[in-house]
This record gives structure tokens, C-alpha cells and sequence, in this order.
């Protein structure tokens, strides 16, 4: 018998309390870290939207439809666009979509830099964007030394780790494997096993509501921020990354508080029982 079984056994809440207990933490990056209201997100749109039309040839007045149903169908226009046939540079895309992008607009953020830094667990950046405006990012907000990793479009997508898994039926389509990227499981699955982490103990921060379900799926506590009500898939839901720890103290909470939590709880019961 082992120790799970006999903790089972005797009516202890094992699953609660490994549950309660967050290891590691997933941070997404842009309009997470900062609000959407930064103007840095709608820069980006047009930028993506000028990218199809000037580097693409692609009409100027179906460019936004097309622009949002790529988006919606694939999780990001640029994956979209490359499912679809279209072949360019994607370095290139970075640099001319994020290359351009009005980063003035960001300041540093002593308040939730003091926030992250306090927080025990082991820390990640996990976006769909580029390392070089991930990391642009961080240092205008004055948090580039705040987290022990950042989960990339590289990483995900061109780690040697994952050379394996792209195959496809053609060698031409196999030479040129589609993007993955958030929303997906595959992503999910990757920044799991890159990051290191047990999903069963990881928060993971999204602004995007897609993302939070396709987080929850991969087994990840999943908390929605820009937001005051939880969407489907969210254990929490805050308006801004400030908050979060009024919204989730266990965060800072010390691994025995969880163990008395526990023994209170089978007390109670005892008690009950009699």
C-alpha cells in the first residue's frame, strides 16, 4: 500500500492539499502585465494589417475580416496566415509588427514588480509573441530580471525538443511546419514540459479567454485577468494583475498552513462523525 493509498484510506484530504499548493506560475505578457488600455494592442493590429497588405499583397479593404477570422480560427493572424499557404519570413513579421510598435507608451511598474518578486513560486513568461519584444517588454515595465524563463515563439516553435514532433505527409509541408501556438494543447503541452512544471501545481495568467480554457484543458489552475467575472475554464477572475493578492493569498501562503488546513478539516469531520 502506498502512502496516497493510506492517506486515502483514513479520509485524508491529500488531493485537496497538493492541489492548493502552487509551485510554479505562468505569466502571459501583453495586456496581462499591463492593461489593454496601453494603445499597444490595437498598434499591433494595424501593424499586422499593414504587414498583408505591404508585404503580402493582400487587398487592403478584406484585410481586417480576414485578419479577424485568422485570429479566432488559429489563435494568432501569423499562424493563420502561414496554415493558409501564405510563405514569408516569420523574423521578418516580428520585426515589422513589433519592430514598429510604440513601446514609449509602457512604464516601469515598481508595484507589480515588487508583487512578482514576492511570490515563492517559480516564475515564467508564456506568449505567442517574439523573445526580442518579450524582452523589450519586460525591461520597459522593469521586469527583466523577474522571472526564471520566457516561453516563446521560439521556444515553442523551433526547440530542438519538438523537432520530432513535426511531421506531416509531404516533405515540402514538413519542411515548413505549421505554427503552434496559444490557444492550442500542443502549445500548452510544450510550455508544461519546457517550463518544467507540474500543471496540477501551476497558475497560469491570460488576459484571453481562449487561452485560459485551452490552459484549463492542459490541467493548469487558470486565473483571467482584465476581467471581474470568471469565463469558462477560470478559477479566478481579477480586473488586474494588481490585485491578484487580494484575489489569491494562498499564493504567498506557507506550505504548512496547508498541512493544518487539513488536520482542521479531518478534526471537523471526526467530530461530526461522533
Amino acid at each position: 500500500m502506498t502512502l496516497k493509498d493510506a492517506a486515502q484510506g483514513s479520509g485524508a484530504f491529500e488531493t485537496d492539499e497538493d492541489c492548493a499548493r502552487y509551485e510554479a506560475i505562468l505569466f502571459d505578457l501583453d495586456d496581462t502585465l499591463y492593461p489593454l488600455s496601453s494603445g499597444l494592442a490595437a498598434a499591433c493590429r494595424r501593424n499586422i494589417e499593414a504587414y498583408m497588405v505591404q508585404k503580402l499583397g493582400i487587398d487592403l479593404h478584406e484585410v481586417p475580416a480576414l485578419c479577424t477570422r485568422l485570429y479566432k480560427t488559429y489563435g494568432t493572424s501569423m499562424a493563420g496566415l502561414w496554415a493558409e499557404g501564405c510563405r514569408f519570413d516569420q523574423d521578418d513579421f516580428h520585426r515589422f509588427v513589433h519592430g514598429r510598435l510604440p513601446y514609449q507608451l509602457l512604464r516601469p511598474d515598481p508595484f507589480l514588480r515588487n508583487l512578482i518578486l514576492s511570490m515563492p513560486q517559480r516564475k515564467f513568461i508564456f506568449t505567442n509573441a517574439d523573445e526580442v519584444h518579450a524582452e523589450i517588454v519586460l525591461k520597459k515595465l522593469g521586469l527583466e530580471d523577474c522571472f526564471e524563463g520566457i516561453i516563446c515563439f521560439e521556444t515553442i516553435n523551433r526547440h530542438p525538443e519538438f523537432a520530432k514532433d513535426q511531421h506531416s505527409d509531404s516533405d515540402v509541408a514538413a519542411s515548413q511546419p505549421l505554427i503552434v501556438c496559444k490557444p492550442s494543447q500542443e502549445a500548452m503541452r510544450r510550455a508544461i514540459l519546457l517550463a518544467e512544471v507540474d500543471p496540477a501545481k501551476t497558475l497560469y495568467f491570460d488576459d484571453s479567454v481562449r487561452n485560459i480554457a485551452g490552459g484549463k484543458a492542459a490541467g493548469l489552475h487558470t486565473v483571467l485577468v482584465g476581467n471581474s467575472v470568471k469565463c469558462e475554464g477560470a478559477d479566478h477572475a481579477i480586473t488586474s494583475i494588481h490585485n491578484v493578492k487580494e484575489a489569491i493569498p494562498e499564493i504567498w501562503a506557507e506550505p504548512h498552513f496547508f498541512t493544518e488546513l487539513r488536520l482542521s478539516s479531518n478534526a471537523v469531520a471526526l467530530e461530526t462523525m461522533a
